[in-house]
């Protein structure tokens, strides 16, 4: 009896060596690719996001993850999420504690993701997943740290936003360089020398727009066509649009503290103007009627008294906002790394179907109940 139990431990012992072997391996096989999504409020566009993204990353044949940032929502998100990770082991989810933004979600996913290569996409589908191999491929062949995923076809935007679009990509052009690529947003590709370059600037309130091209690397881009939003709201509203502007303008130029000085010395010279007509008045003996060139008058230097103080205010803000030096972010949990004291959602029993119709090996299982 003790030689057959020891015999049957060796058949044991021999058949978990192989199991052991493969999970030991998949710990400490590279990442070559990491997929950063910031997420907000996303429930109705996962699934098919799902089911377009993942055969794609499989198609690579590389290892590879996705960084699914959820930036404090207020939906089913989480809860699809973890249900998506019962059958796709690659994928990683990193909560935040509360809304952070998008541009403080797209940090926390860069700062934590693994890959040689990074791509930062957002989870409307606006911009194609299926361009991925294709910056991949570019970056790979060239040497190059950075591609861009440029809009050549923003037709199915409104008239307004491709207006909009346009002033901003041109501005910025003229502030921060023509280095900045036009119509190109945060669909990229990033070498890991790129991350770790932008992991190690100070700013607080970063703009990847414009950091991105301000590294100088050597980049190169892959055109598409931007599709219409594929379900759900967009994100970004005329208000979020304009800050973003905003911290563009304030953070990477300071043309604006020169327009202000400008508009000083042309409210002085338009002050000099009136003072020229004042005594011309004064000796014709027409004084009185000068009530309404004195209102104008008062009205414009108070107007551009409030525009200079503005734009003074905006650049001590953020003078402000550095010296706090506070965090742009706090993780609630990372599923990949199970930090101490904090705890990964409750996965529900069965995983959401994609929209798609599944592979014959892996069986259609309804969405989990709210």
């Amino acid at each position: 009896m003790p030689e057959e139990e020891e015999q049957e431990k060796g058949r044991n012992a021999e058949r978990r060596e192989p199991v052991v072997e493969q999970i030991v391996e998949r710990i400490v096989e590279p990442v070559v690719l990491s997929v950063v999504i910031p997420m907000f409020n996303e429930e109705e566009v996962l699934p098919a996001l799902v089911s377009r993204l993942r055969p794609v990353l499989t198609g690579l044949g590389v290892p590879h993850e996705v960084v699914a940032v959820d930036d404090g929502s207020g939906d089913r998100t989480p809860e699809l999420l973890a249900a998506f990770r019962l059958g796709w082991p690659e994928l990683r989810v990193v909560a935040l504690r509360r809304n952070s933004g998008h541009q403080a979600a797209l940090t926390a996913g860069l700062d934590r993701a693994r890959g040689a290569y990074v791509v930062s996409l957002d989870a409307d589908l606006q911009d194609p997943p299926e361009k991925i191999p294709d910056m991949l491929a570019l970056a790979r062949a060239q040497g190059l740290d950075i591609v861009y995923g440029v809009r050549a076809d923003r037709s199915s935007d409104s008239g307004f936003k491709r207006w909009s679009a346009g002033v901003y990509y041109r501005l910025m052009r003229r502030l921060a360089g023509p280095t900045v690529p036009a119509q190109a947003g945060d669909f990229r590709l990033l070498s890991r020398a790129a991350v770790d370059a932008l992991k190690a600037l100070p700013d607080q309130q970063r703009v990847y727009r414009l950091l991105v091209p301000w590294l100088g690397f050597p980049s190169g881009q892959v055109t598409y066509e931007r599709a219409p939003r594929t379900a759900g709201r967009t994100k970004y509203p005329l208000g979020r649009m304009i800050r973003l502007a905003v911290d563009s303008v304030t953070g990477f130029s300071a043309a604006p503290l020169r327009i202000a000085t400008w508009l000083g010395a042309g409210a002085f010279v338009v002050c000099l103007g009136l003072l020229v007509y004042t005594l011309t008045a004064f000796a014709l003996g027409r004084t009185v009627p000068g009530w309404t060139s004195l209102f104008t008058g008062l009205v414009f230097i108070g107007a551009v008294q409030l525009i200079c103080v503005g734009l003074l205010g905006e650049y001590v803000g953020r003078i402000y906002t550095a010296v706090q030096n506070r965090p742009t972010y706090f993780v609630r949990h990372d599923t990949a790394t199970a930090e101490p004291g904090t705890a990964p959602a409750p996965a529900p029993a069965a995983a959401p179907a994609p929209a798609s119709d599944p592979a014959p090996d892996e069986p259609r299982v309804p969405l989990p109940r709210a």
